[in-house]
Parts: C-alpha cells; structure tokens; sequence
C-alpha cells in the first residue's frame, strides 16, 4: 500500500499538483455532472470549509475547476471540473490502473495472506 501511495503522490507531483489536489479532483469527479458545494468536498476529504477554500483558490487559479452558481439554490456555489481538470485526471487515473495491475500480483498476495 505505502509504494502505491507513493506512487500515487509521484504521479500527481509530475502533473503538477498536490496529493489533495489530486484527491479534491476525483471527489468533484464522483459528483458529476453538478459538481459540489463547498462544504460537501470538505466532508469528503475530511478537512475544514476554509482549508478546501484555499484548495479550490488554487485550483481555480490552475484551471482546473471553476465555481458555478447552483442552478436551485442562487446561494449556493458548485465547484465542477474544466476541461482541463477532466483531462489531468483521466491522465493521472490512468497511470494509476497501469500501477494497480502491475501491483496486482503482490496486492493479491497480501490479501491471500489476511
């Protein structure tokens, strides 16, 4: 599990982000096509509303997600992947199944063992 996390933590590094950019991503990506509010992406990664804040500052400074108005409520903000957000992580989710099907002899074997 540690290789592959480090892997996973590699892989995202060479995109250019971070391992919680990374995960912010593939949480919006489970919401689609509405994308979520705020609060929502702060439960899924089990961080505070300021500090998934800053994360999507950031990522929305990258481009690789944008803020939309909730179409029922107007008072609240949906983050939703860009087509490039969409992009970088078919990229990265990608290089993860090549990495999980090479671990998979040794994965299998661990969960033989317990």
């Amino acid at each position: 599990m540690r290789r592959f996390l480090k892997f996973s933590e590699r892989a995202a590094r060479e995109e250019g982000l971070t391992t919680r950019q990374h995960q912010a991503l593939l949480a919006i990506c489970a919401a689609l096509p509405d994308g979520m509010v705020i609060r929502e992406l702060a439960e899924r990664m089990l961080l505070k509303p300021h500090t998934v804040t800053e994360l999507v500052d950031r990522m929305e400074q990258a481009k690789l997600v944008q803020r939309q108005q909730d179409d029922e409520d107007a008072r609240q903000v949906r983050v939703v992947l860009t087509d490039a957000g969409s992009a970088m992580l078919a990229s990265l989710s990608s290089a993860h199944r090549s990495e999980l099907r090479r671990l998979r002899p040794l994965l299998t074997a661990l969960l033989a063992k317990l």
